[in-house]
């Protein structure tokens, strides 16, 4: 089945934290368990971001934040049982499209280095570690919030960058 990826609208909003909460169940068995507290989407919805999702009713979204001056794409979440579709993709391929029509030259984003559907799938999706001096002031306050928050303890983390478009 094809999930049309489209802006989210404001009716979408109450049924992304239970995909954020699906997705986040697939960490589990590598021993990464996220602290309780707020979903990073009921986060992001009240703040200046902007939410994609794909399939209506939404099955799995994208958050992307202006950080830098740039898009950061804060997190892309499909739901568990969908997985491996294709729908990670098309969104990450939406958010790649839409910075490189706003003029950005590229997008930003800080995940898992080793689990497989995250450092790994970004890398051959064209990301590429970004190199800390690199890094704008907003990056490195994403950085140090995410070791606060204890991100840092479940496992290693990097920042990325790709090319727009």
């Amino acid at each position: 089945m094809e999930y049309e990826v489209r802006l989210a609208r404001p009716s979408d909003l109450p049924g992304l934290p239970a995909i954020e909460i699906s997705a986040d169940r697939l960490f589990a068995p590598l021993g990464i368990v996220f602290p309780p507290g707020p979903t990073v989407i009921e986060q992001m919805a009240g703040a200046d971001a902007e939410i994609l999702v794909a399939g209506d009713p939404p099955v799995a979204f994208a958050a992307v934040e202006d950080v830098d001056g740039a898009p950061h794409l804060e997190q892309i979440a499909v739901r568990g049982d969908l997985v491996g579709r294709g729908i990670g993709t098309r969104l990450l391929r939406a958010v790649r499209e839409r910075a490189a029509a706003a003029g950005a030259p590229g997008v930003s984003l800080l995940t898992f280095r080793d689990v497989p559907w995250n450092g790994p799938w970004y890398a051959r999706q064209g990301f590429a570690e970004l190199p800390e001096q690199r890094w704008g002031p907003g990056l490195r306050a994403y950085w140090k919030a995410e070791i606060e928050a204890g991100l840092h303890d479940l496992g290693p983390r990097l920042m990325m960058w790709a090319p727009s478009g």
